[in-house]
């Protein structure tokens, strides 16, 4: 139980007066501006909270868990098992940044999801896209050139066996491929609707995937009671997917006012990141992948304001690849999104707002229970901050020293205040 907190209930503007919560097992039981009865309480651990914040727990709405700490190379070539030995340890950090849930939007994160769930790596909820959806040439699409042309029947590429990325060119592949990753346990369909930064043969102004072949997915996701969602920085791109019935659009950088007026007619949400400067640098010097990536950057302020705007669905993610580093920023990326918005906005666009867009996964979602709040009822992913995160968001930029408590499921991983019992 967290006596003597203030709560930010992750909708709210302002923190509430003097509160207390009772957590039984993994839900939060009662919240009361008075003291909970012994009874009710008996057997709980106490938490005395001296009058600091009690929050949700964050939630990443782009991360690729397996693809944070390795170079692009060594995720195509390095042995899987290591790979995955060294997703764990980044998940356990992601956690120790107060980051309780993330949906991985591409890589094959499957296993590293169960080993969470069953307790044997401490990490965040996952809702795991599988492998991403693109096509020859597109977003995604790692391979070699002496791996061109595929024949049919040919053995697939590393990145397809890794389960990385499916090539898929035409509606029949992408329907058995959206399939699969739905079988294997994907909460939504993932798929790259224009060019990328990081893919070595994809400029970032193409068209990737044909009217019928958005149709096919969005028709799986459907089929399935979840959604698909688009990788898509273009104005074209993004309106082809949005008109094929694509329910989210990641990135969007580039997009100008009829797009945001057309995915706010049609309810899309944005899922959109803040790219910190200096991101570029993750890539070589003179690179394709370094040049698209300060172009995409560019239209980060432009997006946004759209995005206001047009009062679009938004969710923060920070889709941080290949770099370690950048990854222990991650709270500082949401601080930063304060550039845009307020920061009860911004705390509330990482916890109440990034739940409604996992809600999409309906019947497909890994974990039952409502995330992102603190309300009665609510699973009991918290954050105990060592001071007002409304007032001073920098806080989040550093929760070794700011997160006094972190609670994921009703368990704590982490608590640096006396306890009594």
């Amino acid at each position: 139980m967290f006596n003597n907190v203030h709560v930010f209930d992750g909708k709210s503007a302002s923190l509430s007066g003097p509160s207390n919560v009772l957590v039984r097992g993994n839900r939060i039981e009662k919240i009361s501006t008075t003291a909970i009865p012994a009874d009710a309480a008996k057997g709980a651990t106490i938490i005395d909270g001296g009058g600091r914040t009690l929050m949700p727990g964050l939630i990443d709405a782009h991360w690729h868990a397996m693809l944070v700490r390795p170079s692009p190379a060594q995720a195509l070539t390095a042995d899987l098992g290591y790979t995955t030995l060294l997703a764990a340890a980044e998940a356990t950090d992601t956690l120790m940044r107060g980051f309780t849930t993330v949906r991985d939007l591409g890589g094959p994160a499957f296993s590293l999801k169960r080993a969470i769930d069953d307790g044997l790596v401490v990490g965040p909820r996952i809702f795991p896209s599988g492998a991403i959806l693109t096509v020859t040439g597109g977003h995604g699409d790692f391979r070699q050139l002496f791996e061109v042309p595929r024949i049919e029947g040919m053995p697939l590429a590393r990145m397809e066996e890794l389960g990385a990325a499916k090539v898929t060119d035409s509606p029949d592949e992408v329907t058995r491929r959206a399939r699969e990753q739905v079988l294997l346990g994907a909460s939504q369909i993932k798929l790259t609707a224009s060019g990328g930064v990081s893919s070595p043969h994809s400029p970032i102004d193409v068209i990737t995937f044909t009217p019928a072949e958005l149709t096919a997915a969005v028709q799986v996701a459907k089929d399935r009671g979840t959604y698909v969602t688009a990788h898509a920085y273009t104005p074209p791109a993004m309106q082809r997917a949005v008109e094929a019935g694509v329910q989210c659009i990641e990135h969007g950088q580039l997009m100008d006012e009829p797009t945001a007026k057309l995915m706010a007619e049609k309810g899309v949400w944005l899922s959109i990141q803040p790219f910190p400067d200096g991101m570029e640098k993750i890539f070589p010097p003179g690179s394709d992948e370094r040049e698209k990536a300060l172009e995409v950057m560019k239209g980060t302020d432009r997006a946004y304001e759209l995005a206001k705007k047009y009062h679009l669905k938004t969710a923060f993610g920070s889709d941080v690849l290949f770099s370690p580093d950048l990854a222990k920023r991650q709270g500082a990326l949401l601080a930063s999104l304060t550039k845009w918005y307020t920061p009860a906005e911004a705390l509330t666009m990482a916890t109440s707002t990034n739940a409604e867009l996992l809600a999409l996964s309906g019947e497909r979602s890994p974990y039952r229970g409502k995330l992102g709040v603190v309300e009665e009822g609510a699973l009991a992913d918290l954050l105990l901050v060592d001071g007002d995160p409304i007032a001073n968001i920098k806080l989040v930029a550093d929760p070794a020293k700011n997160f006094v408590v972190i609670m994921k499921d009703g368990k704590i991983y982490k608590n640096t205040l006396p306890q009594h019992p």
